[in-house]
């Protein structure tokens, strides 16, 4: 799943998106802190390629896009729209293929305007970034071609808290960034960077009402940080092979972000920091049993604005979800099985 699968929803209740086989399903809470529903499938009966990609907008509304099988050898994009938990999705609708036709070109990266408009973005066969996006009054524009070169692995997609859309891509050597010069426009290239990003770890994260950060980790096995316009800066040592999840939250009573990210050892590991100081410093603290070695977290706010994880074992099925205790710093309830 590329982007945050624990989301909560325009009512309150958490939802969590879960692969599985040809399909996504998605899971919400019956009410607040609460049980939950039983998996439902979304999008109706259209079997998937893996990989599919998640956003959401200011109104709790999440978008979903992913590639499906149409002739032999070929495949296209889809979209749907989940409105709240305990509804469900609208069927998938097609939004056709970046080059008109081919086979998969990579994963595709969602986000969503403060218009509630998707904007689905996906590598084309040129090795560039490619857009498609709702318009205001319905419907989808064209397939957009932004340019680009030699993009690798997952793009992370996001929404600034002025409401512009952005999207970073990794390439060999270093990270390049789009941005919304105004609402409803083309995101444009701008300056990237030049870093040592490994491909598949990109998270970003509006942080502030000027910038959006991109966490990412190096070759070496940082996690850094970078906001357009500044130098990337590294924040803490990876606990673990893959992207973190973050989230901001008021810890008390300061702007704080907290990331997440399965450790080596196969615990879940959690780090906090006032937003936009890197300089502060980080450590991990594990939390949770041991996890199987698929296993991925993704962390959100509940309904009291907590902190809240989850960790999704696709091979074992097993999804554990955890809180934040009503004490101070970041102290967590033991894992429950939902």
């Amino acid at each position: 799943m590329n982007g945050d699968w624990l989301l909560r929803g325009r009512d309150g209740r958490l939802t969590v998106y879960l692969p599985s086989g040809d399909a996504v399903l998605c899971r919400a809470e019956r009410g607040p802190a609460g049980s939950w529903d039983d998996p439902r499938t979304v999008g109706g009966g259209q079997k998937l390629h893996p990989g599919p990609a998640i956003g959401q907008g200011a109104d709790g509304y999440t978008h979903l896009a992913a590639w499906r099988p149409t002739v032999p050898g070929e495949s296209g994009l889809v979209h749907s729209t989940h409105f709240r938990p305990r509804l469900a999705p609208l069927d998938w609708v097609s939004i056709g293929h970046p080059d008109k036709k081919g086979d998969r070109t990579g994963p595709p990266a969602v986000a969503v305007d403060t218009a509630g408009r998707g904007y689905v973005f996906v590598r084309n066969q040129s090795g560039g970034v490619s857009l498609r996006n709702q318009k205001e009054k319905g419907g989808w524009g064209p397939w957009q071609d932004l340019g680009g070169h030699d993009v690798e692995g997952e793009p992370a997609a996001v929404t600034g808290e002025s409401g512009l859309v952005e999207v970073y891509a990794s390439v060999p050597g270093g990270v390049l960034h789009w941005r919304q010069e105004e609402p409803g426009r083309t995101p444009v290239r701008t300056e990237g960077v030049e870093v040592p990003v490994r491909p598949g770890t990109l998270r970003a994260l509006a942080t502030s009402a000027a910038h959006t950060t991109l966490f990412f980790t190096d070759t070496s096995g940082d996690v850094c940080a970078w906001r357009p316009g500044e130098k990337p800066v590294t924040l803490i040592a990876s606990a673990g092979p893959g992207p973190v999840s973050a989230v901001r939250c008021d810890i008390g009573g300061h702007d704080c972000t907290v990331l997440a990210q399965r450790s080596a050892s196969g615990r879940v590991a959690f780090a906090a920091y006032p937003t936009e100081q890197e300089s502060a410093g980080a450590w991990w603290t594990e939390s949770g049993p041991q996890l199987p070695s698929d296993a991925v977290v993704s962390v959100a706010l509940d309904e009291q604005d907590e902190v809240v994880a989850a960790s999704l074992s696709p091979s074992a099925g097993t999804l554990l979800l955890t809180r934040r205790k009503d004490e101070p710093g970041l102290a967590l309830e033991a894992w429950r099985e939902v």
